[in-house]
Formats: structure tokens, C-alpha cells, sequence
């Protein structure tokens, strides 16, 4: 897939939600670390769990907002990156809670648009594609198979028609399997991390599943990026590098040299576990814009001097 090379702008001042998720707290941070100005829309009595500083708004319930107060929010933002949503573990798969997730997001956008923010980043999943795949491409298939993935799925489609109409660019972030701080003790590294430190066996399914894993940091970075480089679209939040699910967890018990408490092949597989989920990166390259400026002055100053005879083969 082609990427074109994307100049990166002035900083801007963002409205955040979902800044004090697993995903949210790095998006957060990468966005001060990158310069740009954060209000955050949060849950009254979670400021504590932000990750850097920001102008703070509260909510009882984003979703559930007034589509006044939603407005007053965007009022004077440049940006909407918007990372709330339901994800209690074990439950947000086929939670109802999705659909009001759904109706809440189309509310925020339309309060964006009536504010006058002029770039929407929503946050979607590989969960979205048809599984198994080991090349997903943002022009793979969409065949969501949970109610979590579709509901993403209705969002992506129905604010890319209606954005299509108006004066907002809107870019929609599909992560792939994140790890790294902050993430929930259930899921497979911190259990697999536990057990080492702990010096109990890990049990663990065959582990033959290809993965694209990534750093939650890093993924973090790549979404708050968008804010700068502007790529409109959907984009593949993932590192592109396909390893089995055991080949990963070996890497994490090589740091301590206790692959021998990992048990593969004792742990059944989870019920439609895609054997598959590989991503093709099309984040677009960011180029700051000093080096565009220093490569026009370049290009203006070798033309001022004429052509180059030697360029021809000829010498004086």
C-alpha cells in the first residue's frame, strides 16, 4: 500500500476523552510530549489518573450528555480525539453498553461539528475485519463478529458519510493487540509477567495464532500523531510485524531466562480465537515542516546558480 508523506503542522488544542483508559493515558501523554493543548472530558473524581496535565471538564456520563453541554466542550477546540468507550474485560464484547456507546459517539460528532472543530480522530479495532487474515490492509473486508466490533463498525461508516459533507477531516484508528502499562492484570502479558515473577508455571494454549502486538506507548504516540500529520481515513494502528503468540511470550520470559515456566498447549483455546490478526501499517511518514522549507530554500538556491555541467557528463 502507498503512503505519502505528510508535513507536520502547528500545535493545537485537542478535546480528549477517555484520557484516563489504557489507551487514552498514552494518547495523552504523546499529545503534551508533541506540544499540543488538552482539555479532557472526564468522569468527576478520576483527574487523579491522568497521565500529564490538561484542562479538565467532568461528566457523569459522556454518553448520556446533553448535546448542549457536548457542544460547550468543543467550543474553541481544533481537534476531537475521541477514546472513550466501554471496555470492562470479560463483559464489553457483547455488552449493550456498546450501542450507547454508538448513539453517544454520533452525539459528540455532531456537537463537534456544530463547534466548529475541524478534525475528528475516533478509535477503532482490527476486530472490525474479516477474520483470519495475516495482510489486513485499511481496504480489507469489514465482518465484525461481536456487537462491540459492529457497533465500531456503524460509527466508522456513519461518520464517514456524514463528515463527508462538511468542513471536517476525520481520521478513525483501528488498534491491533496492545500491550504495556496500564493494561488490565487478566490479559496475556501481565498474567504471563505474574507468573514469572512468581516462578509459576504460565499455562498457556499452543500459542501457533499469529499476532500483531504493540506497545500500548507506541501506539499512543502513532494516534496523537494524527493530530499533526492530518491523515484523513482509516489507519491501521499496529506495528505490521506478524509472530506467533508463543514466539511473543518466549521473547518476555528470554529477559529473565525462564522459558521453562511456560506450559504451552495447556490452556484451550478461546471459542473463535482467529487464527490470524496481522496488520499493514499506513501510517503516512511525517516530515517536519522546517525540512519542507529547508528543502524548498535548497531547490531555490540551485536554481539561482543555473545547471550543473558535469550533470551531463561534460567538465570545464
Amino acid at each position: 500500500m502507498l503512503t505519502m508523506s505528510l508535513t507536520a503542522t502547528q500545535p493545537k488544542r485537542v478535546l480528549l476523552t477517555g484520557a484516563t483508559g489504557f489507551v487514552g493515558r498514552h494518547i495523552h501523554r504523546a499529545l503534551i510530549e508533541d506540544g499540543h493543548q488538552v482539555r479532557v472530558l472526564i468522569r468527576p473524581g478520576s483527574a487523579d489518573r491522568l497521565a500529564a496535565a490538561a484542562d479538565i471538564l467532568e461528566t457523569a456520563d459522556l454518553f448520556a450528555e446533553t448535546f448542549p453541554h457536548l457542544v460547550a466542550a468543543c467550543e474553541g477546540v481544533d481537534t476531537l480525539v475521541h477514546a472513550a468507550w466501554f471496555v470492562e474485560p470479560g463483559r464489553y464484547l457483547e455488552a449493550e453498553e456498546n450501542l450507547a456507546c454508538l448513539s453517544g459517539s454520533l452525539a459528540l460528532a455532531r456537537a463537534a461539528v456544530e463547534a466548529g472543530v475541524a478534525q475528528v480522530i475516533g478509535i477503532g479495532t482490527c476486530f472490525e475485519y474479516q477474520l483470519p487474515s495475516d495482510r489486513l490492509t485499511v481496504d480489507s473486508p469489514l465482518r465484525p463478529e461481536t456487537l462491540y466490533a459492529a457497533t465500531k463498525v456503524a460509527l466508522f461508516t456513519a461518520l464517514e458519510r456524514y463528515f463527508a459533507g462538511k468542513p471536517v477531516r476525520f481520521s478513525w484508528a483501528r488498534l491491533f493487540y496492545l500491550h504495556g502499562e496500564g493494561e488490565h492484570p487478566n490479559r496475556l502479558v501481565p498474567y504471563v509477567r505474574a507468573c514469572l515473577a512468581e516462578k509459576k508455571t504460565a499455562k498457556l494454549s499452543a500459542g501457533t495464532q499469529l499476532r500483531d502486538f504493540l506497545d500500548v506507548a507506541e501506539a499512543g504516540r502513532m494516534i496523537a500523531s494524527i493530530v499533526s500529520r492530518e491523515q484523513a481515513g482509516a489507519i491501521n494502528i499496529c506495528s505490521g510485524r506478524a509472530i506467533t503468540l508463543r514466539a511473543f511470550v518466549e521473547e518476555i520470559a528470554e529477559e529473565t531466562g525462564q522459558r521453562d515456566l511456560l506450559e504451552f498447549g495447556s490452556a484451550p483455546l478461546r471459542p473463535g480465537d482467529p487464527a490470524a490478526v496481522v496488520g499493514v501499517s499506513n501510517l503516512a511518514p511525517l516530515v517536519p515542516e522546517r525540512a519542507i522549507h529547508d528543502e524548498s530554500r535548497d531547490q531555490a538556491a540551485h536554481q539561482s546558480r543555473g545547471p550543473d555541467p558535469s550533470r551531463d557528463g561534460h567538465s570545464t
